[in-house]
């Protein structure tokens, strides 16, 4: 068994460190960070990038990964720029990439799930930067290249519950979907399966979320369930009068069954755990 040497690109964000906390007793993994607050300085197996101001090919020159982990975040040009020189830097040296890419690649189709093979389309600007990156990465070899498509992510410490907390305590209200249908995944979930797929060398495109789907309104009012007891004021947002979905399941690259789950365990396990 090679040793595999992993560089995760934000490593110090939410996912980058859950991912980085599933993968560093078993790989040398590293991480970069981007402000020091959290103590990450001290870290050897860190290192300070910036996006904007320094060049990631320099960095990878720096540590030489096997594979490289990309959960970069922030300006849309500089994370083109970013990626741009990270294809450039994979396809002269033996190296690949694990991308996290995003349900929002489809979220012009509205009337269905979404499988790994349908045509992208999206209608937001997020949507199409994710895009643009995944045909980036289509480019290289196959083997090279590895496209996971995240729903909703959820997890004690993610944005999303931390907003949903912060609304709770300020008297906000939380807004919800009731016309959108979703799946979604958590941090513990995903680690997981990133790292079968590291371990089974995996290439192509994968789609990380439940097995089943749910409203987002009802999704959310039982995670706030799961708060406490409070009585918080929900704004419902309809952008159409019929059911859209926002999606991705697995036709073609199914996970092992272990690895599979419904959205009724992201809420049970670790939503609030």
């Amino acid at each position: 068994m090679e040793s595999k040497k992993i560089l995760i690109l934000g490593g110090s964000g939410f996912i980058g460190n859950a991912l980085y906390k599933e993968l560093c007793n078993y790989y040398d993994t590293y991480g970069t960070y981007f402000s020091s607050r959290n103590g990450y300085k001290t870290n050897q197996q860190f290192f300070s990038y910036d996006m904007q101001e320094d060049d990631v090919y320099q960095l990878l020159e720096n540590v030489r990964p096997n594979i490289i982990i990309s959960t970069l975040r922030g300006d849309f040009a500089a994370q083109i720029q970013a990626h741009q020189h990270i294809v450039e830097y994979i396809s002269k040296n033996n190296c690949r990439i694990i991308f996290l890419s995003s349900a929002n690649v489809f979220d012009a189709y509205s009337k269905f799930p979404s499988y790994e093979n349908d045509k992208t389309l999206s209608e937001s600007i997020y949507g199409r930067l994710k895009i643009k990156i995944e045909n980036m990465l289509l480019r290289l070899p196959k083997k090279k290249a590895c496209i996971l498509r995240l729903p909703m992510v959820f997890g004690n410490t993610s944005p999303r519950i931390k907003e949903i907390k912060q609304a709770i305590w300020n008297n906000e209200a939380i807004e919800v979907f009731p016309n959108l249908v979703i799946n979604v995944t958590d941090d513990d979930k995903l680690s997981q399966q990133v790292h079968y797929l590291i371990n089974r060398n995996k290439f192509g495109v994968f789609h990380l979320g439940s097995s089943d789907l749910v409203h987002h309104e009802d999704f959310i009012r039982e995670v706030v369930d799961r708060v406490g007891s409070f009585n918080p004021i929900y704004k419902r947002v309809f952008t159409t009068n019929e059911e859209r979905y926002l999606a991705v399941l697995p036709k073609d690259h199914p996970l092992p069954k272990n690895l599979r789950f419904t959205y009724q365990e992201v809420i049970d396990h670790h939503v609030m755990g």
